[in-house]
């Protein structure tokens, strides 16, 4: 049989951002994928250098809207860790309400998309429409719906209430159990597990040696968790369980989620019964020398933020690897094998952010010839640079 090549993107109604994938299919047998970044380059890491640290708050937070509080709190410890300075206890507790917030949102709002990929519309609806009273608790935690602008570097901006408290303890434990039941349809319903089980395996073994994060590791059994392995604000003083399957298929990658719903209501629960006394924040210097590095489990994985300052108001120079770079390698592993109808479950099961992800791209011009051609880094480097 003949192969051929099916490009997907970077316009296509089961890609939310620009994107495109190079696939060779023979039939409707996906035996190869070769993907290409850049559309959504935005130069963020470079316009850091030009951002005081206030500055650079804003616009870490819109490298990705859905995880928001995630790059605001990497952003915000990395500077932290170069100015030498202590988060206050109560800060802390209340950027990790946020921050679960913010990871539930993003999980409710994945597992809706994946349904309404798969023709089940009505459970599209449920999950937004749960996911519209987890917004509305976020909105009044940080004074905004989905771009927060909450962690500050030394701390939060503002306080939760006793009402607002109160509030979360009455409500979570309802959405609670509404999840429960729809974890008991992502198991049973021939709709769902029709369409993922089986469909996208991949080893953890070779998931590790891709250097793949977050739900998508924990999907294949691999214990993957900052939260847990490199516990950071105060998840070492909070009890929690690291969700892992073993099937390594598209129906587990969606389960890891659905289930770190239920645990992270248990985390925000605890957190505010728990809840310290004292300010929210500290006193940052205006001008940093230092290098300082933050990572956080995002919603999709492992986030680093990498800082060098060099004793001015703006960084010398900003760094960011985000979780859907680290999980691309091993989604193309994941597509070969499998039916060109299976490319949309496979890809929506590690919840890809292009944004988040795109890197440098640079336009070669031909002088003599007049033509452009566009090549990433890494071809740059292949084909013209000296080892």
């Amino acid at each position: 049989m003949s192969t051929i090549s099916l490009i997907i993107g970077p316009q296509h109604p089961a890609l939310h951002e620009a994107e495109r994938f190079l696939f060779k299919v023979e039939g409707e047998t996906v035996i190869d994928v070769i993907p290409r970044i850049g559309y959504m380059h935005r130069g963020i890491e470079k316009l850091m250098e030009t951002k005081t640290f206030v500055e650079g708050l804003y616009l870490a937070e819109r490298i990705c809207g859905i995880c928001n509080v995630a790059h605001t709190l990497c952003f915000a410890e990395a500077v932290e860790q170069a100015a030498d300075v202590e988060v206050p206890p109560r800060a802390k507790y209340l950027r990790v309400i946020a921050h679960e917030f913010n990871r539930l949102h993003s999980h409710l709002l994945l597992l809706g998309v994946a349904a309404e990929l798969m023709g089940f519309e009505t459970l599209f609806m449920l999950f937004w429409r749960d996911r519209e009273l987890v917004m509305s608790l976020f909105e009044e935690l940080t004074g905004n719906r989905v771009i927060s602008a909450y962690v500050r570097v030394g701390g939060v901006t503002r306080d939760i209430s006793p009402t607002l408290a109160d509030k979360i303890k009455d409500k979570l434990p309802k959405l609670y159990k509404r999840i429960e039941r729809y974890k008991k349809v992502l198991s049973e319903d021939p709709t769902f597990t029709t369409r993922t089980i089986d469909v996208g395996y991949i080893s953890g073994s070779k998931l590790l040696a891709l250097g793949a994060v977050g739900p998508t590791i924990r999907g294949s059994g691999v214990k993957i968790d900052l939260r847990y392995t490199d516990p950071y604000e105060v998840y070492d003083e909070i009890p929690f369980n690291v969700i892992t399957y073993k099937e390594g298929d598209s129906w587990a990658r969606y389960m890891v989620r659905i289930d770190e719903c239920l645990e992270l209501i248990n985390i925000v629960l605890y957190a505010l019964d728990h809840l310290p006394q004292g300010p929210i924040c500290t006193k940052v210097p205006r001008t940093i020398e230092g290098e300082g590095e933050g990572r956080v489990e995002a919603p999709r994985g492992e986030l680093l933020h990498h800082t060098i300052w060099r004793g001015g108001v703006t960084p010398w120079r900003h760094r960011v690897r985000t979780p859907t770079y680290a999980n691309i390698p091993g989604v193309c592993e994941m597509f070969k094998g499998y039916h060109v109808a299976d490319i949309p479950i496979i890809l929506g099961s590690i919840d890809p952010c292009f944004a988040c992800t795109d890197r440098t791209t640079v336009m070669l011009l031909d002088v003599e010839s007049g033509t452009k051609k566009t090549m990433t880094i890494g071809e740059i480097k292949k084909k013209y640079w000296r080892r």
